[in-house]
């Protein structure tokens, strides 16, 4: 696998709560969160970015296609269908990251002779005078090489640009809209959009639902600070709460005085930690603030779409990342937190993980009655159930290779009902089966009147009070927000008895800092559960695979209930604890095409096009290495040699799983694209880990 192995996290899979153009969707013109990015790059960096989107996504002639969508598909280049356009948008205004001004700075340099040179070598030179070339100026076989390259380099900074360059360029290219809500290779790699099952409703069928279920069932504690001021007080004092002007500036900051609101409790997050205490203390009378710097989806505003719901409903767009690059991570960033959009998996705490806890940290509440009596409840309010009837390709791949090799195999409790096989469901759930915090302990508190939801508010700082000893205590958090109406950012206290900071491993650590917090093990120890990726292929006739008798439909890769089975033949659960599980992703194009090697443009879209048959199953690591998050937000991670070990023997059961469950072809995630046809592979065949 080696350190060059690209790694995936993904932070959502345990709700445990203790036509050729295709033209760019039009967006609404006015500024704001909903408004597409503007690409404010330079001429110079344009032509740069619409020859690497080029390089990545060419256009490739294949006469022979047996439909018309592949032939488009295929024929289609990036700049054909305005992906350079989207991405640069996205790279001018929304996407932050510490390696983002080397990215623009690489586009510039690639517009010049010399920067070319510099950045590509010999393989940019012309055998013709002037000899020297920018990167567009070169033939797009060169091209090709030169990307591939960077991706094996030996210097540092070429993988960086090519892990950059590549993830967001096919990202946006399978997930970029245009006026219909399509994307123009969504057919021929057969994928059908939203779930076609949950479509959203017509105007006239919503305009006969009640209040209620139009705007969600929280619908009542919501208060949108951007509203006019009676709107806002109005909301409050529903709940029981007020609104007033503050006679003081907040604990020395420099500023006019601001509007106050006074409680009984802030929570800062709405997920599956904030989102329960909220519920729990407004059940039990106290008065609760619920801040969230996501947004709120109504069911029925939810698109199931890939990309708005990576906007509006993820860490950074859907592109956080590992400050090198090296690790992918999703993070769930709206009203519920991760339990909106994670995978209706629920994983009760291991008994393992409960023995180290106690014996090695001294942490005796985990191994007490009190804390199964709190597991307990947390899974009867989330309906956690483990009966499944229709789960999707790559778990039904997992547990028959499992059972074809004598692997261990279980499982895994959903919280949603039997029938609820939603693929879609990382992108919110549109029918309220699936029982995240907003379906749950947000909604006990909205229905005791004694609690508010402020989204789109993101906390700047804790507020602190003396309290006599040299002590001080927390007292309320300052928090921003936009004006709706002008668009700038206001400011707003909220003091309280009780503050609870529960933003996640992410955010948590960068309030702490900026509220004036020195303890040195804040923003550290950060776990990931690092995780690695196989494939199969699995095509719908002339392969070994078949239905099972209880599922004999056909099923995609994409549709199914996401993450229903796990197997710990890795697991190293009996004796250290550290070892690896083995379960399902949830993969539509965009991700999926994040995930998919890249050797070639025409390798690529060979393998995008078999998208809705190839099934993932991932290995995730209980890692020993830890990473760090500091002031800024910044993530630094290093995996440990143990955990890398862990991972390889991982993939290595993968390969196996799949084959035995009647691949035609499997492979990794390895950059060089290394893939093994189980029926004519040899024993001196190998593939990179």
């Amino acid at each position: 696998m080696g350190r060059e192995h690209e790694v995936r996290v993904n932070r959502t899979t345990v709700a445990d709560e203790a036509s050729l153009t295709g033209a760019v969707k039009s967006w609404p013109s006015r500024g704001g969160p909903d408004a597409a990015p503007v690409n404010r790059l330079s001429s110079r960096e344009k032509d740069s970015l619409t020859a690497v989107c080029d390089t990545f996504l060419p256009s490739i002639h294949v006469p022979h296609a047996p439909h018309q969508s592949l032939r488009t598909y295929y024929a289609n280049s990036a700049s054909m269908i305005g992906t350079p356009e989207v991405v640069g948008g996205y790279l001018s205004e929304r996407l932050q990251h510490p390696r983002m001004w080397q990215l623009r700075l690489a586009l510039w340099l690639l517009s010049t002779w010399f920067g070319t040179f510099i950045l590509c070598g010999t393989n940019s030179l012309s055998c013709r005078f002037p000899f020297f070339r920018s990167f567009p100026e070169v033939e797009a076989a060169r091209r090709e090489e030169i990307i591939r390259s960077w991706s094996t380099s030996c210097i540092f900074l070429l993988r960086v640009l090519y892990k950059g360059f590549k993830a967001i360029v096919v990202l946006f290219y399978f997930t970029q809209l245009n006026e219909k809500n399509e994307n123009p290779a969504w057919e021929a790699i057969g994928y059908v959009g939203p779930d076609p099952k949950r479509a959203i409703k017509s105007s006239s069928a919503e305009e006969e639902e009640e209040e209620g279920a139009r705007n969600g069932p929280l619908y009542k504690a919501l208060v949108h600070m951007a509203g006019p001021m009676d709107v806002i007080c109005t909301s409050l004092a529903r709940a029981g709460l007020s609104l007033v002007t503050s006679q003081s500036q907040p604990d020395g900051l420099k500023s006019k005085p601001l509007p106050t609101i006074y409680c009984d409790a802030v929570v800062v997050g709405s997920g599956s930690g904030g989102g329960v205490v909220a519920g729990v203390l407004a059940k039990a009378g106290f008065k609760v603030v619920v801040l969230e710097k996501g947004g709120y989806h109504a069911r029925t505003n939810l698109t199931l779409l890939e990309r708005p719901t990576l906007d509006h409903m993820y860490e950074g767009c859907g592109v956080l990342t590992s400050e090198d690059l090296g690790v992918f991570i999703l993070s769930g960033s709206t009203v519920g937190g991760g339990s909106a959009v994670n995978w209706s998996a629920s994983i009760r705490t291991p008994d393992h993980v409960i023995s180290e806890w106690r014996h090695k940290h001294g942490l005796e509440l985990f191994d007490s009655d009190v804390y199964a009596e709190a597991l307990d409840a947390v899974s009867g309010r989330m309906g956690v159930q483990c009966e499944v009837r229709h789960e999707s390709l790559a778990n039904a791949v997992l547990r028959r290779g499992c059972a074809e090799l004598g692997y261990p195999v279980q499982t895994v409790g959903q919280n949603a009902p039997p029938d609820h096989d939603c693929g879609w469901c990382c992108f919110g759930c549109r029918d309220g089966s699936k029982k995240g915090t907003s379906e749950t302990w947000l909604v006990d508190m909205a229905e005791s009147g004694n609690g508010v939801i402020i989204p789109g508010s993101r906390a700047l700082r804790v507020l602190h009070a003396d309290a006599g000893r040299n002590k001080s205590v927390a007292a309320g958090v300052v928090f921003e927000f936009r004006d709706g109406w002008r668009g700038k950012k206001e400011r707003c206290i909220i003091r309280s008895k009780v503050t609870v900071v529960a933003c996640g491993a992410l955010n948590t650590p960068v309030l702490l800092k900026q509220s004036g917090l020195r303890n040195a093990n804040i923003g550290r120890h950060l776990h990931l559960h690092p995780v690695v990726m196989s494939w199969g292929y699995f095509p719908e006739s002339g392969s070994r695979w078949k239905p099972s008798k209880e599922n004999q439909e056909k099923i995609t890769s994409y549709e199914g209930a996401i993450l229903t089975t796990m197997s710990t033949v890795v697991s190293n659960f009996a004796t250290s604890g550290y070892g690896a599980v083995i379960q399902t992703p949830a993969l539509h194009p965009g991700l999926f095409s994040v995930a998919t090697p890249w050797v070639s443009g025409a390798d690529y879209k060979d393998r995008m096009a078999r998208f809705s048959r190839t099934a993932h199953i991932f290995a995730l690591a209980r890692d020993r290495g830890s990473g760090t998050v500091d002031a800024l937000g910044c993530i630094r991670y290093r995996m440990g040699a143990a955990d890398e070990k862990n991972l390889q023997r991982g993939l290595e059961k993968i390969l196996r799983i799949m084959a035995a469950a009647g691949a035609e072809e499997i492979g990794t995630q390895h950059y060089h694209g290394d893939r093994l046809n189980v029926r004519s592979a040899s024993s001196h065949q190998s593939i990179y880990l």
